[in-house]
């Protein structure tokens, strides 16, 4: 949505004490507006809007809201230090999806990594809002050496979450116009041996608390990290794509260059050249949890068409049955629990309404 960001992150290349990102920049949301409809024939129907800091957007809940009438659900990620000023606003406008960032189980060193002093007490209040308005929370945990990730599920717990995520920090200085990390960052500069520490850790906090990164996943990223082949190509260019404020769309963040104008978007094949060159959650997940639907997909396909040999070896590709194994195994799971999640939140807000007096 936009370059701009009120927070000080030292790992990240938005931050306000930068000068990493170039001019400030925002999304324009009439040009927005017209690129869903493109965006929709192509079957996007989620869409999660990222920054700097989206909050800092001065139409942030109209783009909501348009993605939402355009019939995306949207999600957003934030800092959570204008998030009760917002909350009510956004979920209004359709907000399905919310995440807040958390650098740290200490929430003091969160604070200070963020350079915004009084943030926990801002975060605890817009969770609370956001779950009386039926809206799932998720913490964002980057990966760096503030994370103790035996202590993160209590204080997740405190907070208010329902739920964590973890992003792996990439160093390269090539790809989209989202350039997230800080290269000179010394909190992000991990070897080999303390990334894959880490998920072995973050595979353990699952007893503990729902994390939202898949096993194959974190299996895939080890894989990757020790340099090994993997087993499922990203879905990056034909399912899941990345749209920046000037409304070029890419294959992924990482990519050398876009696909081009959101508004060509109907003229571009997808891009289904296999692709494991780097460790991006976002696209990591998604692939670990499409790539067997995929496959189901085009071996449906190839039967209408009579082709029963391309039919069989979709099926036998390579990562197809850790795919759906994961699928049905975590993902499936977690889709129930976040309803439940949902409903409790939806009734714990009507019995307000119920309760609330007339009068004061």
């Amino acid at each position: 949505m936009t370059n701009v960001c009120n927070a000080a992150c030292d790992f990240c290349g938005f931050s306000r004490d930068k000068k990493l990102a170039g001019p400030r920049r925002y999304l324009a949301p009439d040009d927005f507006e017209r690129a869903l409809p493109i965006l929709r024939k192509r079957r996007i129907r989620y869409m999660t809007l990222q920054g700097g800091e989206p909050l800092v957007h001065p139409q942030i809940e109209s783009l909501v809201a348009s993605a939402t009438k355009a019939g995306m659900q949207c999600g957003l990620i934030t800092n959570g230090w204008f998030l009760s000023r917002h909350i009510e606003q956004l979920a209004a406008a359709g907000l399905k999806r919310l995440l807040v960032s958390i650098d740290s189980a200490n929430m003091g060193e969160h604070e200070h990594n963020r350079g915004l002093q009084g943030l926990e007490a801002r975060i605890a209040d817009g969770i609370a809002r956001a779950r009386s308005f039926g809206i799932p929370v998720c913490a964002s945990v980057t990966v760096s050496r503030l994370v103790n990730y035996e202590a993160l599920p209590e204080t997740l717990t405190r907070l208010g979450f329902d739920s964590v995520s973890f992003s792996y920090p990439r160093r390269e200085a090539f790809g989209s116009s989202s350039l997230v990390y800080d290269e000179t960052s010394t909190l992000v500069d991990l070897s080999a041996e303390e990334i894959l520490d880490a998920l072995e850790q973050i595979a353990r906090m699952k007893k503990r608390f729902r994390v939202m990164d898949p096993k194959a996943a974190l299996a895939e990223v080890a894989r990757f990290v020790r340099g090994e082949q993997q087993l499922i190509p990203c879905v990056g260019g034909s399912k899941y794509f990345y749209l920046d404020w000037n409304l070029d769309i890419w294959r992924c963040e990482a990519w050398s260059e876009p696909m081009g104008s959101v508004f060509d978007l109907d003229r571009f094949p997808d891009q289904r050249e296999p692709c494991n060159a780097c460790m991006m959650s976002c696209y990591r997940h998604a692939s670990v949890l499409m790539h067997g639907a995929m496959a189901l997909a085009d071996s449906a396909q190839a039967l209408g068409r009579g082709d029963f040999r391309s039919a069989v070896s979709s099926l036998f590709q390579r990562g197809v049955a850790t795919s759906l194994w994961a699928l049905a195994n975590e993902e499936l799971p977690s889709m129930s629990a976040n309803a439940l999640t949902k409903r409790s939140a939806e009734f714990r807000a009507s019995s307000k309404s119920e309760l609330k007096p007339d009068h004061p």
